[in-house]
């Protein structure tokens, strides 16, 4: 029953979640910064801004991804298969890459471009993840991994790392903001997105955040107290990395991913194997 809540009401605690985010990073920086309930004013801003629209298409890969986001989050807290769930994620970033780039917008194309490159510097270490908490507790299903009486945090603390640092991809915070790159593109694949349309993807990277923590959650076990402790970790790390890091190039998010984070996460598969 309490799944069912949280999956219902996911995208409320989301933005719950980034209020507290917007609120730590302004401490961070030295400012006072926005109230917690800065994410809902923003979000009933838009719902009430006239709905323009590219095309049909454009608009419907946007709400497209904030329901394959939302759906790939059902699957983690109803305890369901970790790979569906990964499945599904890879489908919210498609529908977000499809729709940028069918616009002629050179930003919009140029950051769906991008996000491509997000998505096949993460989601490797996303599937060797999940093949490594089978080898833990035998099973993909979460409720499995949610009652295993181990640690799986000292099981898999190379694959721990690897993820911690992967989460930057994931939620486009520094050094790896680069298909947003503010600087540069001008919000990448969400430029030509507006009002109500917009608001789906505002709302889906909301439930994106409670997706990404999950998964730092599952670290713990059956020990819920050691899963909270490990996103609360998380959380004040990306933060303060998002704080103190500038953003990389492109390439060498990829070779990072690539030559560091994943050849990590695979040792740990493998030595685990092995033992």
């Amino acid at each position: 029953m309490i799944s069912v809540i949280l999956t219902i009401f996911a995208p409320i605690l989301g933005g719950f979640v980034y209020g507290i985010e917007r609120i730590v990073r302004a401490r961070m920086q030295s400012r006072m910064g926005p109230p917690l309930m800065q994410p809902f004013y923003d979000f009933f801003k838009l719902m009430d801004k006239r709905p323009i629209m590219i095309h049909s298409f454009h608009a419907l890969m946007g709400i497209m991804y904030f329901i394959a986001e939302w759906f790939a989050l059902a699957v983690l807290l109803l305890g369901n298969d970790l790979l569906i769930a990964v499945f599904f994620h890879v489908i919210a970033v498609l529908a977000l890459v499809i729709g940028a780039s069918s616009v002629r917008s050179s930003y919009s194309v140029l950051g769906a471009l991008r996000e491509l490159m997000h998505m096949i510097s993460y989601e490797p270490l996303m599937v060797l993840m999940v093949v490594s908490f089978y080898l833990v507790v035998g099973s993909f299903d979460i409720k499995d991994v949610l009652h295993y009486n181990g640690y799986p945090i000292l099981d898999l603390p190379l694959v721990f790392i690897a993820f911690l640092l992967t989460i930057p991809m994931l939620l486009q915070k520094s050094p790896f903001d680069v298909a947003e790159a503010h600087q540069e593109i001008i919000g990448g694949p969400e430029i030509e997105y507006s009002g109500p349309f917009y608001e789906a993807l505002y709302t889906g990277k909301w439930i994106e955040y409670i997706y990404v923590f999950t998964f730092a959650f599952l670290f713990g076990g059956s020990h819920y107290w050691l899963g909270a402790i490990l996103v609360i970790f998380a959380f004040l790390f990306i933060n303060l990395l998002d704080n103190s890091t500038a953003r990389l190039d492109f390439r060498r998010m990829v070779k990072f991913a690539w030559i560091v984070l994943i050849p990590m996460a695979a040792l740990n598969v493998i030595l685990l194997a092995l033992i």
